[in-house]
């Protein structure tokens, strides 16, 4: 509909104008000026300062002035006779809008009403059903592609809806046009949207519904629209198309792509005498075949990829003289049906999908070879391994060339270097270009290029230096390609270049010092890579400069002050760097910076006083950085158009003057704030009196009291995100447990509060719901009725008692976390038979029963902790099935089994905790039948403690952990679910492990922690000398077994360990020599065995006290008394138990020391006090 769209526009402006211009003439000859109403211009004056602008558009509307003619305003036209406003086309501004202002609605008089691609958010005015006169109105949401501006106003904001349809168009009765494609219209059945356009707006010709969320079938009273030119219901599922759309006599437009068709496309629509454009594209359920066509000549557009078509009769297709633009799938074409088409001599522009039609590529392409005309070439899903077209080569008069998804060998590159006349070429989704400097010998034959765009290429090396040579090229855009080295100086000679982006590349070095000599450029993108170095000086002679992004990325060193003063530049974004230093004051009057955004840094020093003085600024994020200061919030009171502001996270306090009644009347705009960790004491009151809140984070605070109803009642409609945890609430002010959000929530975090009762929960489904680390103690009874599109769920850490509905399953929840609670019963067996989920954990509750055994292979558990309840039974077999498995705790249980070698499977498996349940016999079976393959090749972390396991140790039990056989880096990552689509950084394994005699509950796993624990059960005989090529193992507990003979030599070898303990056996021998050389071990335990000998004098022996060898009768030397050589009485075989039941919460570190160490802090509890400050203490610390 676009095409026709804009040729309907078009021809209506100029009737509307056509009037004003021929009077604007004779007004113009008598020098008279035709002014508008003051009240209308009143009105639009008003209406403007319910926009704001995209961070790329340096002013908002500069011609609307007051006292100015508003006829002569950018987008207004006014009747000549009248001078009443007939025309109002704000459509591709780079606008923004919460809400239009209701001045508008005062415009009766307007007849053409055009906000599309305006950035507007929220339901659809009901006022726009006052304006009775219009003629045209487009309200269309923009759709956001990589070509699009990454700081326009259409990634800020586009959702618009529209709750009853029928209300919108009820007094529109003059309406001809309607385009309100990406409206979501709630009241979207056939028979809805169908009735109300029939009854209200009879004679509509233009009717554009894409994307719209429309429900089928269409409705039989659509049938009556007979002035219907052109329909668009494209990406909608409004079922089969309906006969009576060949009965629209007028009709020259039909899409309906993408729209789930099924069975068979009526054939008389083919018949229309009028029928310009056809696209019944992406339906690929959709059957027909191409019928004759009796008035084929002038079809100007049939498009027909991914459709389910057949050509069973292409001789009888007709004459497509006028085509001018084709798009087929390959997957169906033959030569016959290609000839069918006839001399195409008006054929510009060629779409092809060639999937799975390798075998008729060369007749495809010579028939393509004959359009020596063609100007657009498209190609889809293509092998160009299978055939090297030269045709291609032969397209001179081709401008633009764009392939998708293809394999592009090197003979193919070199064909399109010979395309010299190219001036657009896209090249998206190369699945396997294997040579390197495949792009290097042809792309500096492009010299006409004036847009290059890669995408998704698997292409290696360098971004040749040949680039250099597209001096006219205008636009560079490298999205997810695998381009290394360092970006060529050569592109300082693409004098002409206005736009470089390049996202997600593998770049590195420095940026060239000869970006400064592309004086053109408007747009410099260079972000999320491995860029290095500091940002040159060089860039501050851009001063045709509007964006810069070099967003996540090594950039180092200080900004360069001058930047911020560019004249012209009103988008920064310099986050998540290592950038440093304070930010120096600068001149902030000449600027137009709009959006700053300088988080996840080391930025140090004051507050910079400038940023208050930016009077264009509508979004400030120095969130992340290490700022000192005292930062009064009414001094952001001066920018008027501040929409975000984000001061979280550093050494900052944030000082609100209650009493400044004029501080909520300045920030009226504002609707997304982060004041994380800002030392503020009490909820800010100006915030009661905004209207509107999108984003809201006031966690890691000092405010106590109790959390304001404003959240839930004047929010209810915008509110995105709200974190207000790791605060000290104590209350909600509720009227009922069901919170009235009527928008979608996407975060809602309460954790780490005071709060107390009974949870509640958002009565729309939101995304990542927290209430972790409170006083809770119940949950509704139909909770899970409210967690439709919940994807993370914490309930952790509270005192919440209970069952788990079975409803539960009925959720999309992928992170489930209701541990160290009081839950009991039975675990649902569907949460783990059935679930697609990523996190299970129930950790430290009183869940009894059995585990399920039916697990399916389309298991995508991540993480099962069962950790401390009372589950009995086996381990179900089916876990298996579990292949994407990291972590499985089932320690302290009841299970009675025998050890699980078929876990050994599972490649993706880091910990396995199977500690202090019933295990019995041998653990041999880890070795089994695999000796060539080894099982568990990923396993870091064991735990078979306090278990019934016996027999003695293979020799090559410990070789077969291959992953504790290799060095690691010093730092090492979190394990950390991979799968949770943007939420792996709120949720965090933990797991609990015998250190230092003590219980150790590890609260974040780093991939550099590997540790074995077989202690506590009855395993005998040697220590097997494979357990020396564990080269990176930190923690060995095998005490409290029956282990005899000498300990390894080789364990010397093991140069990583901190923590030792061998304690409780029958070794015998003499400590070997060989354990000084472990200069990280902070933790040795050899007593209670049959040592004897000197205890070895040197290295980390030298800190051991007498606790670490006691119990040995033949040990002599410091720390004991007796010198070696002296007989003397043996000492005592009593020795007093401690006690084992202590907690550590512990945060692991890369440090100096001990190796990666261990930095902890360590709470000792004893009975029931100490179990209230672990608690307390997991409250404090995430």
């Amino acid at each position: 509909v676009r095409l026709m769209a804009s040729i309907h526009w078009a021809l209506l402006l100029f009737l509307v104008q056509l009037p004003i211009l021929a009077t604007s003439r004779a007004y113009n000859d008598g020098n008279l000026t035709l002014w508008c109403h003051p009240d209308q211009a009143a009105a639009l004056l008003q209406l403007k300062q319910s926009f704001s602008v995209a961070a790329t558009t340096a002013t908002l509307l500069p011609s609307w002035q007051n006292r100015t003619n508003c006829c002569l305003w950018e987008g207004i036209s006014c009747d000549a006779s009248s001078g009443l406003v007939t025309v109002l086309d704000l459509s591709g501004h780079g606008l923004n809008s919460y809400g239009l202002d209701p001045a508008l609605f005062s415009l009766k008089s307007l007849r053409c009403l055009n906000f599309s691609n305006s950035g507007l958010d929220g339901q659809i005015p009901i006022g726009i059903s006052k304006l009775v006169n219009l003629v045209s109105l487009d309200l269309s949401s923009r759709r956001v592609s990589d070509y699009d501006d990454p700081t326009s106003a259409a990634d800020w904001f586009n959702h618009l809806w529209e709750p009853n349809f029928e209300i919108l168009v009820a007094n529109l009765n003059n309406l001809r046009e309607l385009y309100l494609d990406g409206v979501e219209i709630m009241s979207s059945s056939g028979e809805d949207w169908g009735k109300a356009l029939a009854k209200y707006v009879p004679r509509l010709q233009v009717l554009s519904l894409e994307g719209c969320g429309l429900n089928g079938p269409i409705h039989h009273s659509l049938s009556s629209l007979h002035s219907l030119v052109a329909i668009n219901l494209g990406s909608n599922d409004v079922g089969p198309i309906p006969e009576f759309f060949a009965d629209f006599p007028n009709l020259s437009e039909l899409q309906l792509s993408y729209m789930n068709l099924q069975g068979w496309f009526p054939q008389r629509i083919f018949q229309l005498k009028n029928l310009r454009v056809l696209d019944l594209s992406s339906n690929p359920n959709l059957s027909g075949h191409l019928p004759n066509f009796p008035h084929a000549s002038s079809l100007h557009t049939l498009r027909l990829e991914g459709t389910n078509f057949s050509y069973r009769n292409p001789s009888s297709s007709g004459d497509f003289k006028m085509l001018r633009e084709l798009t087929l799938d390959g997957i169906f074409l033959s030569m016959d049906f290609l000839s069918s088409f006839g001399v195409l001599g008006s054929l510009c522009q060629l779409k092809v999908d060639l999937r799975n039609s390798q075998n008729v590529l060369g007749p495809i392409f010579s028939w393509i070879g004959d359009f020596r005309n063609l100007a657009s070439l498209d190609i889809y899903r293509c092998d160009f391994s299978w055939t090297t077209p030269s045709s291609i080569g032969n397209l001179k008069a081709l401008r633009s060339l764009k392939m998708f998804d293809c394999n592009l060998p090197r003979p193919i590159l070199s064909e399109i270097g010979n395309l010299i006349n190219l001036q657009n070429l896209e090249i998206s989704g190369m699945s396997n270009c294997k040579l390197h400097g495949s792009v290097t010998s042809s792309i500096g034959n492009l010299t006409n290029l004036r847009s290059l765009y890669m995408k998704n290429c698997d292409y290696c090396g360098a971004i040749p230096a040949a680039i250099g040579y597209l001096r006219n090229l205008r636009r560079l855009a490298i999205y997810h390609c695998d381009f290394t080295g360092a970006l060529p100086s050569a592109v300082g000679n693409l004098t002409n270049l206005k736009s470089m982006v390049i996202e997600r590349s593998q770049l590195s070095g420095p940026i060239p010092y000869a970006v400064g000599q592309l004086k053109e450029l408007t747009q410099l993108t260079i972000t999320v890579g491995n860029i290095s170095g500091r940002i040159p000086s060089s860039v501050l002679n851009l001063t045709k400069l509007v964006g810069l992004d070099l967003s996540y990325n090594h950039v180092t060193g200080h900004i360069p002050t001058p930047l911020f003063a560019l004249p012209k530049l009103s988008y920064l974004n310099l986050g998540w760097n290592q950038l440093y230093g304070p930010i120096e004051e600068f001149d902030a009057l000449s600027s137009c910076l709009q959006l700053v955004i300088l988080s996840g840094n080391s930025l140090a020093g004051q507050f910079p006083k400038s940023f208050f003085q930016l009077a264009e600024l509508v979004r400030l994020e120095i969130n992340l950085n290490n700022f000192v200061d005292s930062v009064d919030l009414s001094s952001f009171g001066r920018l008027r158009k501040l929409t975000g502001l984000d001061l979280s996270h550093n050494k900052l306090s944030v000082m609100i003057d209650e009493g400044n009644n004029s501080l909520y009347t300045s920030l009226f705009g504002l609707d997304e704030l982060g004041l994380a960790c800002c030392n503020i004491t009490k909820f800010p009151s100006f915030l009661t009196h905004l209207d509107r809140m999108v984003y809201l984070d006031l966690s890691c605070n000092k405010i106590a009291g109790d959390i304001p109803k404003l959240i839930w009642e004047r929010w209810n409609n915008s509110l995105l995100q709200l974190n207000l945890s790791h605060n000290m609430f104590t209350s909600m002010q509720l009227t009922s447990y069901v919170l009235p959000f009527s928008g979608y929530l996407e975060v809602f975090d309460l954790s780490s509060n005071r709060l107390r009762g009974q949870i509640p929960m958002p009565d729309l489904s939101s995304e990542y719901l927290d209430y972790s680390h409170n006083f809770f103690s119940s949950v509704l009874p139909n909770f899970t009725l409210y967690l439709s599109h919940t994807n993370y769920l914490s309930m952790s850490n509270n005192s919440i008692n209970g069952y788990i509905p079975e409803t539960v399953c009925h959720s999309m929840l992928d992170v489930l976390d209701l541990s160290y609670n009081n839950f009991s019963g039975p675990i649902p067996s569907c949460l783990i038979e059935n679930a697609q989920r990523s996190v299970l954990n129930l950790r430290e509750n009183h869940f009894e029963g059995t585990l399920p055994s039916n697990i399916t292979s389309e298991c995508t558990f991540q993480t099962i902790d069962l950790h401390d309840n009372k589950i009995e039974g086996q381990i179900p077999r089916g876990l298996s099935n579990c292949s994407y498995l990291e972590v499985l705790d089932i320690g302290n249980n009841r299970i009675v089994d025998t050890f699980p070698s078929w876990l050994g499977e599972l490649s993706n498996l880091y910990v396995l905790i199977l500690r202090s349940n019933q295990f019995y016999g041998s653990i041999d079976d880890v070795i089994g039948n695999h000796q060539s393959g080894g099982l568990f090749p990923s396993l870091q972390i064991i735990d078979l403690s306090l278990n019934n396991f016996s027999g003695n140790l293979n020799s090559e039990w410990f070789g077969q952990l291959k992953s504790m056989m290799g060095k690691f880096n010093s730092s090492g990552d979190i394990v950390r679910a991979t799968n949770l689509e943007g939420m792996a950084e709120y949720y965090q394994d933990s797991t609990e492990l015998t250190y230092k005699g003590s219980d150790v509950t590890f609260t974040r796993i780093l991939t550099t922690l590997t540790a074995i624990d077989l202690s506590n059960n009855r395993l005998e005989g040697t220590i097997p000398e494979s357990v020396g090529r564990l080269v990176s193992l930190r923690v060995l507990n095998m005490s409290h077994n029956a282990f005899t003979g000498k300990i390894p030599t080789q364990l010397g070898g093991v140069t990583d360990l901190e923590s030792l303990d061998l304690s409780c056996n029958q070794l015998s021998g003499e400590i070997p020599q060989e354990l000084t050389n472990l200069n990280f071990l902070a933790t040795l335990n050899l007593s209670d065995n049959r040592l004897v000998g000197k205890i070895p004098q040197s290295g980390q022996f030298l800190t051991f006290d007498i606790n670490s060898f006691e119990g040995n009768l033949g040990l002599c030397g410091p720390p004991f008394s007796n010198p070696c050589g002296v007989s003397l009485a043996p000492p005592s075989m009593a020795r007093v138990e401690k006690s084992s039941d202590v907690d550590v919460i512990l945060f692991l570190f890369a440090g100096l020391g001990f190796g990666v160490g261990f930095a902890a802090a360590i709470l000792m509890r004893w009975g029931r006090i100490g179990k209230w400050f672990v608690k307390s203490a997991r409250a404090l610390w995430t």
